[in-house]
């Protein structure tokens, strides 16, 4: 099969880490860490310290600097082996690039340098009420003197058990709306902050999901990022430079099922032949390989983008959309090629497929990803 054939050298070395380290230290434990729902953090911070605390700090806050077409093919690695745990490890800076975009220099070097130190740090946007409507908060900050009084909820927190520090929207001027929500750092240990329970998701089950409470939680007034009423405006930029690499981890799910596949058809008997010699077989594979060259290829297109300081959320919509339902699609095919063991969980298919729904579903649905897309052709946004 079809492998990507424009990495670098450091590219590929890299990724030969990734997969030398996870295939002895997470494949023979993973059936079980996905039974209980739950990470295992001593394996990612094992993982991180091979190099990878703060891949996409700039160098000059202390991170790695990676670029983001690196980021993707690590990413790929990673979840090629566990999506769940790909996740925790992607989202130790997610509520760091905020501050990238938008926050001091005093900031970006306290913050930058913790992260390269082993801080986690979580983004919370969603609330119960809101689902991917992330302009309608909910939770309020009040400026009181020197502080900031944040009150309210936040739901699907990556990471949220394990963070040290959250990213918050809150609203510091309802009447406005969207253009009232702004952005603040919040340290785990502040008094009032509170993490609710652990999600018991259908898939990505090593990733670490919780609610998150904050109780009149008060925060110094320099840790707002940016200005009052810029949060919302903030968080889209961001989103617009995320959404390829937030979706590459769907690439290595696919490729695992691919091969899966094809071993299994090689080596499945039917009629006195293996599968893999019916032509229908061969069918369902040539369609998984084509869709999977076709998001390896959108995918590193949208990274180049962003490497290259361009943000065209047509792209990224599109990249995100495509590549969340081709990969479903393809594990489905490797799923039915596997017959009756695809259905079982004594078999790796069942839960690349439960794994392989959510990315059509966080950090926006592929209903709001064709929503911009429309918008955005018609003219409106």
């Amino acid at each position: 099969m079809s492998r990507y054939q424009l990495m670098t050298k450091d590219q590929r070395d890299l990724v030969a880490l990734v997969h030398q380290f996870l295939k002895k230290e997470l494949d023979p434990y993973i059936a079980e860490y996905d039974e209980q729902g739950v990470c295992p953090m001593e394996t990612v911070r094992r993982l991180m310290d091979l190099g990878f605390w703060a891949i996409d700090v700039p160098e000059q806050y202390g991170g790695a600097g990676l670029d983001v077409t690196t980021i993707m093919h690590v990413r790929e690695a990673i979840a090629y082996h566990d999506a769940g745990f790909c996740n925790t490890f992607s989202a130790q800076t997610f509520g760091w690039k905020p501050v990238l975009l938008a926050g001091t220099e005093e900031q970006k070097m306290h913050y930058g340098r913790r992260l390269a130190e082993g801080a986690f740090w979580s983004m919370c946007i969603t609330e119960p009420q809101s689902g991917s409507d992330a302009g309608n908060c909910k939770t309020r900050a009040v400026r009181d003197g020197d502080e900031y009084v944040i009150t309210g909820s936040k739901c699907f927190v990556t990471n949220g058990g394990v963070a040290d520090l959250y990213t918050v929207t809150a609203s510091t001027d309802p009447s406005r709306g969207s253009r009232g929500i702004s952005l603040f750092i919040i340290d785990r240990n502040a008094p009032g902050v509170h993490v609710g329970k652990h999600e018991n998701k259908m898939g990505i089950r090593t990733s670490n999901t919780t609610d998150l409470a904050l109780d009149e939680v008060r925060v110094p007034a320099s840790n707002l990022i940016g200005a009052e009423g810029t949060g919302f405006k903030t968080i889209m930029k961001m989103l617009a430079r995320t959404r390829p690499t937030g979706v590459a981890p769907a690439i290595g799910v696919a490729q695992r099922a691919l091969d899966l596949a094809i071993d299994y058809s090689r080596t499945r008997l039917s009629f006195g032949q293996p599968i893999g010699n019916l032509e229908g077989i061969q069918f369902k594979l040539a369609d998984m390989e084509m869709k999977l060259q076709c998001c390896q290829s959108q995918l590193a297109y949208a990274a180049s983008l962003v490497d290259q300081g361009i943000y065209d959320t047509l792209v990224g919509s599109c990249t995100k959309c495509f590549v969340s339902e081709a990969v479903l699609d393809i594990c489905l095919q490797a799923q039915q090629i596997y017959g009756g063991y695809g259905y079982s969980r004594e078999y790796p298919l069942e839960k690349l497929v439960r794994d392989a729904r959510i990315f059509s579903i966080y950090e926006g649905s592929s209903e709001i990803q064709r929503y911009i897309i429309g918008k955005t052709l018609v003219g409106k946004i």
